[in-house]
């Protein structure tokens, strides 16, 4: 009789990764105090701030400095007025546990359930311009112009590949650093993963340039208005506070990144069995490199260039939107819908094949929104639970009595922490500054050095949490979160070291 062979272990799908999770913090809702800060919000129309206390009751204050001092929240009138401020403000001391609804089977059931659903409807946003980024590559790739591009770039490129991985990086990782670029990125995977393939690289190549240079960008945030600016202005400093030291992580980080990532990638190159996803290769190269035969390559013909061209230029547009012109995922979604009836000028497709190709493009992205929609369905269920404020609340009594390096390094790990329960940058600076930045005072910090740890911890967390992007990205993909895991923790170590040394020079001068 032949030996039965043992079953080897598969790990979960991200959508599976995103219920356990999903479980777990459920789970802590029934474990951890509920709890909540007074928070302020100032209304423009009425001149005034209104206060809401934990239990929901609602008062109004004038909006002068003088309230802002007595509440001992320590940001410049203007920042309210000026609109750089319009989430509700956390306010210091205010914090009150809640009582708690006693647990139910059906409750637990019900919030289970439920979450993932809302989950959906607030990530509608999102969906949508995914589903239609994945309608156009589908059609672009039905023309044949992304085979003869990735074919012509190949050549052009040939034993200098690895300037892909520099460029692609620095690009996004500035995009992270002016404006938080982030979910956006999301569009990049179905035009560079091909790319990267057929240079000889593997997915996990294509994820770390993209990805890491999004969250390294977002880590060393300079000008973010949505990270930086807004975290300064709520601890009532300038943002171009500490801004040195940010520049030195970014372009340190950075650098980090891209040694890192290239040394896999030729290693990759080299000898494909080396690739921590050898073996979905065939399958990656089936699903990414379709219709890609070196001996059969499509002309490269002014028309798919023009195609190509045009899909390129739109995200220039976008970049432009989402920086100057303020625009959400609304707009975006509606300029890459407005490409695609561009696109079928050019594609010289029926009209059944071209809607078909469409339909069928959005289909290959239908797993990623799902996921979008469930992360966001974790955040819902901490907030039902009224845990994150009480999470800050132990947290900032544990760094109250340190001083120094040791405090700026425990601040570090304390924003990685809170940065896996609250994934919002705007959202947890509003939350955490005017709690955390007083601490500086006590303990003789600048206050520069809390809003570098909020922006390195919140950052560096981005790099494996299920409550972010990661999950999405690796769908894109369908490459594994454990994969992703082997690949990314020795850089994560890197990153915390030099994290560390960069904070610690902060509070030294």
């Amino acid at each position: 009789m032949s030996a039965k062979k043992k079953s080897k272990f598969s790990f979960p799908t991200a959508y599976t990764v995103i219920l356990i999770v999903m479980l777990l913090v459920l789970g802590l809702t029934y474990v951890i105090p509920s709890g909540k800060y007074s928070k302020l919000l100032y209304d423009a129309e009425a001149n005034v701030f209104v206060i809401e206390s934990p239990t929901g009751k609602v008062s109004e204050k004038e909006a002068t400095q003088k309230t802002l001092d007595e509440l001992g929240v320590k940001t410049n009138l203007s920042k309210f007025t000026d609109g750089s401020i319009s989430k509700p403000v956390a306010i210091p001391g205010t914090y009150e546990q809640l009582p708690k609804e006693k647990p139910t089977v059906f409750k637990a059931l019900t919030t289970f359930l439920n979450a993932p659903i809302q989950g959906l409807y607030d990530s509608i946003d999102i969906i949508a311009f995914v589903l239609v980024i994945g309608g156009i590559v589908g059609v672009i790739n039905k023309t044949g112009a992304f085979t003869a591009g990735i074919s012509a770039l190949s050549r052009n490129l040939k034993g200098k590949e690895a300037w892909l991985i520099v460029i692609i990086t620095v690009i996004i990782g500035i995009g992270g650093t002016s404006f938080g670029l982030a979910e956006e990125t999301i569009a990049f995977y179905p035009i560079v993963v091909p790319i990267f393939l057929a240079a000889g690289y593997d997915a996990l190549v294509a994820i770390a340039a993209i990805y890491l240079g999004s969250c390294m960008g977002t880590m060393a945030s300079t000008v973010n208005p949505f990270s930086t600016v807004i975290a300064s202005n709520t601890a009532g400093i300038d943002f171009t506070s500490g801004m040195p030291l940010r520049i030195f992580m970014l372009v340190a980080g950075l650098a980090v990144c891209i040694f890192y990532t290239v040394k896999y990638a030729e290693k990759v190159k080299k000898d494909p069995s080396q690739s921590l996803i050898y073996s979905q290769k065939k399958e990656l190269e089936d699903h990414f490199l379709k219709g890609h035969n070196e001996e059969n390559v499509p002309e490269f013909t002014w028309g798919r260039k023009l195609m190509l061209l045009i899909f390129a230029l739109s995200f220039v547009v976008m970049v432009y939107g989402v920086k100057e012109l303020k625009w959400s995922f609304k707009e975006m979604t509606s300029l890459f819908l407005f490409v695609t009836f561009i696109l079928a000028i050019f594609a010289k497709l029926s009209e059944k094949e071209f809607v078909s190709e469409f339909v069928a493009g959005a289909a290959d992205l239908l797993g990623v929104a799902l996921i979008i929609g469930l992360a966001r369905g974790i955040t819902i269920i901490m907030d039902g639970g009224m845990i994150s404020d009480t999470i800050l609340y132990g947290l900032s009594n544990v760094v109250s009595n340190m001083s120094g390096i040791v405090f700026s390094t425990v601040m570090f790990f304390v924003y990685i922490l809170l940065g896996f329960f609250i994934s919002s940058s705007s959202g947890l600076a509003v939350l955490s500054m005017p709690i955390m930045a007083p601490l500086a005072d006590v303990v003789g910090v600048n206050r520069d050095v809390i809003v570098s740890a909020y922006q390195f911890g919140q950052g560096l967390i981005s790099f494996i949490t299920p409550t972010g992007l990661i999950l999405a990205s690796l769908a894109m993909v369908n490459v594994t979160y454990d994969k992703w895991l082997k690949f990314v923790t020795p850089l994560i170590i890197m990153i915390s070291v030099l994290a560390i040394v960069v904070l610690g020079i902060g509070v030294i001068i």
